[in-house]
C-alpha cells in the first residue's frame, strides 16, 4: 500500500512540477558555473547506497570533492554540517534551501523506488559508517523526501534527537501517518518554516 500510495502521488506532481523544475534548473545554469543538478551518494533501505538528486544549491558542488563529514563523539550533541558548506552556498541555493525547493528531483528518486515520500532522510556514507548498531535499523524502510523528524524541529534537533524521531517512526508507520506527516510538511514550506 505504501508503495502504491507514494506512485499515485509522485507521478502526478512529477508532471505538474515539472516546468518548476525545469525553469528552476535553468535559473541555476544561468547564475553559476555547473550542472543544474546535484548528485550525492546516500545509504538507502536495507543499508544499500543510491544517487540522490538535488537542484544544486552551492558553487562548484562535486559529491567527489566534498570533504569528510567529523568524527562524531556525541551523538545527542552533534548537528550536521559539512566545513565550508555555508561559504559556498550561492544565493539563490539558499533560497531553495529554505524552501526545500532543492528537494524535488527526489520524485525521480521515489519514482525509481529508491526513496519514499515519507521515512527518515537518507544520509551520506560517512556518518552511516559511525552509526552505533541500533541507529542501523533506520535502513529497515525506504528513505524519505521528508519524515517524522523533519516536521518535529529539523535543524533546531540534534543528530540524536533526529535519529530517535527516526526510530519511532520506522517502530510505527501506518499510511494515516504518512498523510499526516506529509500535509505538516506542506504547512511548513508555505509558511517558510524549517
Amino acid at each position: 500500500m505504501k508503495r502504491l500510495f507514494d506512485l499515485l502521488m509522485a507521478l502526478p506532481a512529477t508532471v505538474v512540477l515539472l516546468p518548476l523544475m525545469a525553469a528552476l534548473g535553468l535559473v541555476v545554469r544561468l547564475t553559476s558555473p555547473g550542472p543544474a543538478i546535484f548528485r550525492q551518494r546516500r545509504i538507502g533501505m536495507g543499508g544499500q547506497p543510491f544517487t540522490i538528486y538535488k537542484l544544486r544549491t552551492m558553487e562548484g558542488a562535486d559529491d567527489s570533492t566534498r570533504p569528510r563529514a567529523e568524527r562524531v563523539e556525541d551523538w545527542n550533541s552533534y548537528v550536521f554540517s559539512l566545513p565550508g558548506d555555508g561559504a559556498r552556498t550561492t544565493p539563490l541555493g539558499r533560497f531553495l534551501r529554505e524552501s526545500s525547493l532543492d528537494e524535488l528531483p527526489q520524485l525521480w528518486n521515489v519514482i525509481k523506488g529508491e526513496m519514499s515520500l515519507v521515512g527518515p532522510r537518507p544520509e551520506i556514507p560517512d556518518l552511516v559508517e559511525q552509526y552505533p548498531s541500533e541507529f542501523h535499523r533506520r535502513h529497515s524502510v525506504r528513505p524519505g523526501l521528508t519524515g517524522l523528524a523533519q516536521v518535529s524541529g529539523r535543524r533546531e534537533l540534534t543528530y540524536g534527537e533526529t535519529l530517535r524521531y527516526d526510530l519511532e517512526y520506522v517502530d510505527s508507520h501506518p499510511l494515516w501517518r504518512d498523510i499526516t506527516i506529509l500535509c505538516r510538511t506542506l504547512g511548513n514550506v508555505l509558511r517558510g518554516r524549517d
